[in-house]
């Protein structure tokens, strides 16, 4: 298994249906309890272990996703209140090396995603299916359809979380 990725790398091949579309919502309103679950009794060596040998630790991707979906979140409505706005990307991995993401407690991050996982499902069902057509501009991606966004981002939840409960197996946590 590669570990990078334990569920597969993510693709996207089509837009989906109504209720392909509502499978992926309901998975990024589960991602908060999926990563609480996760990371439950895990103590600070456990949270400071790296997923794999080179990568980040089981803190610096609790801090992470947050900062990702909360970029994903304002990326969504910029496509849907703007035609096509550019957006900018950030640097996740200088990010990821900030002091709070290598120290401070994982507790907010997970408050933080509780309630922006919250807020984003109830956006996401309020939209209609041609709004997932809208797009977006990412200067290294091209043109980015919230159709294939949603897709991305219920990976993107699943993928770190499995980083975490696939390392829990290996150390037997």
């Amino acid at each position: 298994m590669d570990l990078r990725y334990p569920i597969g790398e993510f693709s996207f091949s089509r837009t989906q249906s109504q209720d392909e579309r509502a499978v992926l919502i309901a998975e990024i309103a589960d991602t908060p309890e999926r990563m609480r679950a996760a990371v439950h009794g895990l103590t600070r060596e456990q949270l400071d272990t790296p997923y794999r040998p080179g990568g980040w630790t089981v803190r610096q991707v609790v801090h992470h996703v947050p900062e990702s979906h909360m970029h994903s979140y304002i990326r969504f409505k910029l496509a849907i209140t703007e035609d096509e706005p550019e957006i900018k990307p950030y640097f996740e991995d200088r990010w990821a090396q900030l002091q709070d993401a290598l120290d401070s407690p994982i507790e907010p991050s997970l408050d933080l995603l509780e309630a922006l996982h919250g807020r984003w499902a109830w956006f996401l069902r309020s939209l209609k299916d041609e709004d997932f057509e809208r797009t977006f501009h990412h200067p290294e991606q091209g043109l980015v359809s919230l159709n294939k966004n949603v897709a991305l981002y219920a990976w993107h939840g699943r993928h770190h979380v499995a980083h975490i409960t696939a390392l829990r197996e290996r150390m037997r946590w």
